[in-house]
């Protein structure tokens, strides 16, 4: 572990209530039963990071509601640390998902006290003591959420934490994708480790965006961070040099049933690996290990049932 090893691996943004398509339907407009479940991928990512023997913490808000209630009892039971979720007069943040025809998820939300977090929020956070701070976009598309975002990753610059960026791009919540843009460079400017998908690539940087293509963009953003880019069951590409292509590791095939939560599971278990080793770029045997933890993920519902332990994903890497 590197030297921060006292200290905890805080998440912060949003955490929320999925409703996810339970009977297959490939859209929400046609689906007749949905399963209640905790979620919100900083949440998803703090509950995988915590199975995996980390010290995990949330930093976000929820409603003084039932909800609420629900996703600050289980995230503990979980062994998060969730002294730093607030409980706002908002009522909690709902998110509806599905996947479609070719397996992806699909989201649409319904924001509400997860956008309240406030830079107040981040000051009072205790930055400066963590191992590593890790966020995501959704908080940025929002506001007063935007701006705490921003000040705890400024924070943790000044600090020297590792800041890490799982872009995880929710198109539909933002007015335009320049906006996307816009919000997130601050983010990647301070990042010590970025992971995003190649969707999110595309809807960054263009849809006919390639995965050395995305390398080269990241390479000005991102200049301190080390990237790693996802595409589901197609794979995923590790630390890239510009002008050259980036290494890939293929997925595993599981047989998969949903894929709400498979990427914060392969972010927590990217950080578990290259945490251990001092922030030093990821090897393949780190992306396979990610990509091992993001396969697990997907053979149970979502989003939090098959979050693998370091038992789990040292059996499966062994039987592959």
């Amino acid at each position: 572990m590197s030297d921060r090893c006292g200290g905890q691996f805080l998440t912060m943004g949003e955490t929320l209530v999925d409703l996810i398509v339970a009977d297959g339907a490939p859209d929400l407009s046609h689906a007749d039963h949905l399963d209640v479940r905790s979620g919100g991928a900083p949440a998803n990512a703090a509950v995988a990071m915590a199975r995996l023997g980390l010290p995990a913490a949330f930093a976000g808000a929820v409603g003084a509601d039932p909800l609420g209630e629900r996703l600050r009892r289980e995230m503990a039971a979980e062994g998060v640390n969730v002294a730093r979720l607030r409980a706002a007069a908002t009522a909690t943040s709902i998110a509806f998902a599905w996947k479609d025809e070719r397996g992806d998820g699909h989201f649409w939300f319904l924001r509400g006290a997860d956008a309240t977090l406030s830079p107040s929020d981040a000051a009072a956070a205790g930055i400066p003591d963590l191992a590593a701070l890790i966020v995501g976009s959704v908080a940025l598309s929002a506001e007063p959420s935007r701006h705490a975002i921003w000040r705890a990753v400024g924070l943790a610059k000044a600090s020297g934490v590792p800041v890490v960026f799982d872009v995880n791009l929710r198109p539909a919540l933002w007015p335009d994708l320049a906006a996307a843009y816009d919000a997130c460079q601050p983010v990647f400017a301070a990042a010590r480790l970025v992971k995003l998908s190649l969707d999110d690539a595309r809807g960054l940087f263009g849809a006919e965006i390639d995965p050395a293509q995305a390398f080269d963009r990241l390479a000005v953003l991102a200049p301190a961070a080390n990237v790693v880019l996802t595409d589901g069951e197609r794979g995923c590409w590790g630390p890239g040099k510009v002008g050259a292509e980036p290494l890939h590791v293929p997925a595993f095939a599981v047989a998969a049933v949903e894929p709400t939560g498979a990427g914060d599971a392969f972010t927590a278990a990217l950080v578990q690996r290259v945490a251990e080793r001092g922030w030093e770029a990821p090897t393949r045997e780190d992306l396979r290990y990610a990509a091992a933890a993001g396969a697990l993920a997907t053979t149970k519902p979502g989003a939090w049932d098959g979050l693998p332990t370091v038992a789990q994903l040292d059996a499966f890497l062994a039987a592959h």
